[in-house]
């Protein structure tokens, strides 16, 4: 632990109300007596737990029991569709909102005040019109706020600015659905997420979670084609699959640091299959080592998004028989950790067609109660619940 010196003693002083004046004026005095305070240094833990020293929003929330939250987009939380969802947690076992502040594309979801040093960046939508108007009335019905930061997932910024992005030719690479990524490997990139982080913990935001902290998926067959830099790690003498794990590892170990002073847990969305190997090659993601340095941990673990990779032949057939198959997998990885986070899984409340007939169901309280069921069986008791656009079915017994 780094230890801070006294020195910092006028900091301490201006914190508690002496103005400063008070020791130019001592420097003056001809009272040469020898001062001493019993110890030269500070802890720095200790220090942060302070409310001195720990950033006050003004808006006070309470950790739930057990985080039970939906997911709920810019657009659903600065329109009209916010009232039925705050109306839906009022009204069942459910206690909090993963709310998109910077989104899938890059953008803010709410335009920051003209101070705001996220002005400059040009990337606020009028989606939020009010994010501290919407906080308070969070504050008041006791919903938990998060915070969803989409990191390296960031069609704006590589659009901007192609040297922090991966290029194929002379443009900007683009994968199937037309989604550009930026550089992992690149500090200008994290400093931009965490800038953004920090205001959303200063908004009154109790957690930041970020998603999409990888590499884009199957880079590993075209790392070697497409041209990016690599940054600080260009001298690393590790192989490419463990550079890019230590590069998503570093950042996430980064933003937690630099958020220290907010008072806010970090959480991290994590594909599920993470868990169940040693590192995920191509996007460099490794559960283990991204668990270590966060405070929540959030594999997406959709039954519909797994090959019989359980011997499942079709899982989304077999919501808890999958979920529970996971929980084991991750409940085994965590238990080899010394400090293991919150185990808070995002589960399916969707219907996916797209896999044919007789391949899903189509989902709707018995299929979200047995996910919830698995997790609560295997000693997991918090969830997320996923649906894109923010419908969710009515009438589940979120504590099954």
């Amino acid at each position: 632990m780094k230890l801070m010196k006294w020195g910092c003693a006028l900091l301490l002083t201006a914190a508690m109300g002496f103005p400063a004046s008070a020791y130019a004026e001592d420097e003056k005095s001809t009272d040469l007596t020898t001062r001493t305070y019993g110890f030269d240094t500070i802890d720095e833990a200790l220090v942060l737990q302070s409310p001195l020293f720990t950033y006050q929003s003004g808006l006070t929330f309470e950790y739930p029991d057990a985080v039970r939250g939906i997911y709920v987009t810019g657009h659903s939380a600065g329109g009209a569709r916010f009232e039925r969802l705050t109306s839906l947690i009022e009204q069942t076992e459910l206690n909090a909102m993963v709310i998109d502040i910077k989104d899938d594309l890059g953008n803010l979801t709410y335009i920051p005040a003209e101070d705001s040093p996220l002005k400059q960046l040009d990337i606020g939508k009028p989606y939020i019109k009010d994010p501290q108007a919407m906080l308070k009335t969070l504050e008041e019905k006791k919903i938990y706020p998060i915070a969803r930061v989409v990191v390296f997932k960031d069609t704006v910024l590589a659009a901007k600015q192609p040297e922090l992005s991966f290029m194929d030719g002379d443009a900007v690479w683009e994968n199937r659905r037309g989604d550009s990524f930026v550089n992992p490997f690149m500090k200008e990139v994290w400093d931009y997420n965490v800038e953004i982080a920090i205001e959303a913990a200063k908004m009154g935001f109790q957690e930041i979670q970020f998603d999409y902290v990888r590499f884009p998926e199957g880079f590993e067959k075209r790392h070697d084609v497409l041209k990016y830099s690599l940054g600080d790690y260009d001298n690393s003498e590790l192989d490419p699959v463990q550079r890019r794990v230590e590069a998503v590892t570093d950042f996430v170990a980064y933003a937690k640091k630099q958020l220290e002073p907010y008072g806010v847990d970090v959480s991290v969305d994590i594909f599920g299959y993470s868990a169940t190997l040693p590192e995920a090659p191509g996007i460099g993601q490794n559960f283990s080592k991204i668990s270590e340095n966060v405070d929540v941990i959030s594999s997406m673990i959709y039954p519909s998004h797994w090959t019989s990779y359980f011997g499942i032949a079709k899982p989304d057939l077999e919501p808890y028989e999958l979920v529970d198959a996971y929980a084991k997998v991750e409940n085994k990885k965590l238990g080899e950790l010394e400090t293991p986070p919150v185990s808070r899984p995002w589960l399916q409340d969707f219907t996916a067609s797209w896999l044919g007939s007789g391949n899903y169901l189509k989902y709707g309280k018995k299929e979200v109660e047995a996910q919830i069921k698995a997790l609560q069986d295997n000693g997991i008791h918090e969830f997320l619940l996923w649906n894109a656009g923010n419908t969710y079915t009515e009438n589940v017994d979120y504590t099954p």
